[in-house]
């Protein structure tokens, strides 16, 4: 993949697959708005103080009283009705790592498939049945908190069956020299989804009650899927609206690369591949502190900033909008290095894996000596995110360059090994700041720096972008 494919120009943001990226873009901030609702919702959803009156009431029934009281408002409702329930940090912990159990659960299986029958019914079908789930969480919430962490694993395996089927698509539509802006532009959509239900969680908290926030974003995922089984088509040369000068563009750009069907995986040259290690590797440090950030930046910013539950929602919707801002810039940037010949593809890739893995490993030691101070908190807690996203464009979207033929089964077994990781830290976090809250959140972020070296040296180390042997060849290697 060194060598540059020779591309004609075709017309790029008024084109399909650039419409398609941003399809995909909308779909990921709604799968992500799904995702982190718990997070900024738990802060009421535990809160005895909010609302004096009220215990662990596991019988009290929101939409009950709503259908018992019609004629009370919204605002009577939310003040006097909403459960509290007393879950200690250590459930809060498992609660929000369940939803990774389930999707580690469907990651290899849906990447496999989805190559074999098509992403497009696997990623609207994940996203459906999220966004159903979504929309029941405060009702399971009432009867009890394990089967609010069924739901959530349940949720996380349509959710895995959505983030692997992406790249099945990629690995069609995006010629090489464009793979980074597009996946980034798709990719963006998580963390811009994070600023926006992080930014607007807390006021629909205040203003309509917590269950509104699973009730509107699970209703904007509904929406989405109507969209996504609309518009998209697993491949260029079946979509009945593109032009034949951008299928040409597109068709010609990948014919280098094979595009045989495959009735097998070949497993045992993978598992001997360090290349494919140190993806792996780059993912596990990745996904541990992204999904401390992600899962805990609003209880980190209520307990240690001393803010009400609308700030901390405003204050932790601000990491991600830069995180969305790096990761359409650090793919935009990493092409243009690429089209202009001024770096080798695996130079680019480890350039941007090393940005993304250092400098927020740095934030986060920084973050424990400066919580004196507002602003440099704060400071810090916007650069861990978008400094990390830079990874985007680094070992994030290696499975395409090294085996482009697997690159959904490959990013399945990738997300897999990030999403293991982010069992460990959630699990971990609740634990280490239940014991005491200063030490423990100190060692919550010194614990995700040493992570995050372990995957940068060990990707520095044995990171490649050339395609694998095993990847080129109509092999039959059995499973």
């Amino acid at each position: 993949m060194d060598e540059k494919p020779s591309t004609r120009k075709s017309p790029e943001f008024c084109s399909l697959r650039y419409g398609l990226a941003f399809i995909m873009h909308f779909s990921n901030f709604t799968m992500i708005t799904q995702r982190v609702s718990l997070s900024i919702a738990i802060i009421a959803m535990v809160n005895s103080t909010q609302q004096p009156g009220l215990l662990n009431t596991s019988t009290e029934r929101p939409l009950a009283f709503i259908f018992n009281h019609s004629n009370r408002s919204i605002r009577d409702f939310k003040t006097a009705e909403v459960s509290v329930y007393e879950w200690s940090p250590e459930t809060q912990g498992i609660i929000f790592s369940s939803i990774n159990y389930g999707i580690i659960l469907t990651l290899i299986p849906s990447g496999y498939l989805a190559g074999i029958f098509g992403a497009k019914q696997m990623l609207g079908a994940g996203l459906l049945i999220s966004s159903l789930l979504t929309l029941f969480t405060p009702l399971t919430a009432d009867f009890g908190v394990i089967l609010v962490i069924v739901i959530r694993t349940v949720q996380g395996m349509a959710q895995g069956m959505a983030w692997t089927g992406q790249f099945t698509i990629w690995a069609k539509w995006a010629p090489p020299l464009e793979r980074s802006k597009l996946t980034s532009i798709a990719g963006s959509g998580a963390s811009f989804g994070s600023f926006i239900i992080l930014c607007v969680g807390g006021l629909i908290s205040q203003a309509l009650g917590w269950p509104f926030i699973f009730y509107i974003f699970g209703s904007i995922g509904c929406v989405c899927c109507l969209l996504w089984f609309t518009v998209i088509y697993d491949d260029p040369l079946h979509h009945p609206c593109i032009s034949i000068r951008e299928k040409e563009h597109i068709v010609s750009s990948l014919a280098q690369q094979s595009s045989s069907p495959r009735r097998s995986v070949p497993i045992k040259s993978m598992v001997r591949c360090l290349p494919l290690w140190a993806i792996f590797t780059g993912f596990f440090s990745h996904f541990w502190l992204c999904t401390i950030i992600i899962t805990y930046l609003p209880t980190y910013i209520s307990s240690v900033l001393r803010v009400n539950i609308r700030d901390s929602g405003v204050l932790s919707s601000l990491p991600f909008i830069a995180a969305a801002s790096c990761t359409i810039l650090g793919g935009q940037l990493a092409d243009f290095l690429l089209s202009r010949n001024l770096l080798r593809l695996i130079t680019v890739r480890k350039l941007f894996s090393s940005l993304g893995l250092l400098l927020p490993s740095l934030c986060a030691v920084a973050l424990p000596f400066v919580a004196s101070s507002y602003t440099t908190t704060i400071i810090l807690l916007i650069l861990i995110p978008g400094t990390s996203n830079l990874c985007d464009s680094g070992f994030i979207i290696n499975t395409l360059d090294v085996a482009p033929r697997y690159a959904s089964f490959l990013m399945g077994i990738s997300r897999g090994f990030g999403l293991i990781a982010g069992i460990i830290s959630s699990t971990a976090t609740g634990f280490l700041i239940s014991q005491d809250s200063v030490s423990g959140w100190r060692n919550v972020f010194f614990l995700a720096a040493a992570v995050n070296m372990f995957g940068l040296v060990f990707y520095l180390t044995f990171g490649q972008a050339e395609i694998q042997h095993w990847a080129k060849e109509r092999t039959l290697t059995r499973l």
